[in-house]
């Protein structure tokens, strides 16, 4: 989902919380970190004002209401264009931070499959490990799509490259197969 830059709108939250014990601050920051919530200061966060980031907003609320804090929510936009621009040019930015960090891991399976293939590890419980390396993949995919609401550019690259991932999982996973169903003594 994308959407025009031109009108949107902010959820901003002041996020006010007891100094200790510290695992409230944390459980309230990998909340709107998870939601891709863009981070404008201290205890300063906005997300647009879109229907995907309704319930983790809801639930970082709830944190801080459990541990004694409070929540403001104001509805934002920005004051000028620019202003409007400079918050998008901001959460884009957060959200190709994340591609390249998807991207980045995406390499890393791919390098994974490669050394369990060189090295001839073609074992069901190394497929396993590595189909749900691939799931986790896919979720982190579905996940970032979800949150990236302007469509940053390594989007489209992050979308090819987990099918290239999901292509190279299912090679191995012929391989191991074959590997478990050839009779001793025969290599092909």
């Amino acid at each position: 989902m994308t959407i025009d830059s031109t009108a949107v709108r902010w959820v901003v939250l002041l996020v006010r919380l007891p100094s200790g014990p510290s695992r409230h601050r944390v459980a309230v920051w990998r909340e709107l970190r998870r939601i891709g919530a863009l981070s404008l200061g201290q205890g300063t966060w906005t997300v647009p004002d879109v229907p995907v980031f309704a319930d983790g907003l809801a639930r970082a609320v709830e944190l801080a209401d459990r541990a004694g804090g409070e929540v403001v929510t104001l509805d934002a936009s920005g004051r000028t264009p620019a202003d409007s621009a400079h918050l998008r040019s901001l959460f884009a930015a957060a959200r190709q931070e994340d591609w390249a960090e998807f991207l980045a891991d995406c390499g890393k399976f791919e390098e994974e499959l490669a050394k369990e293939i060189r090295i001839a590890k073609f074992t069901l419980a190394e497929l396993e490990e590595e189909e749900q390396s691939l799931e986790r993949l896919r979720r982190w995919h579905r996940d970032l799509t979800a949150r990236d609401v302007f469509g940053t550019a390594d989007a489209a690259e992050a979308t090819e490259r987990l099918k290239q991932c999901t292509a190279a999982c299912e090679d191995y996973a012929e391989r191991v197969f074959r590997a478990l169903h050839e009779a001793p003594g025969q290599s092909g």
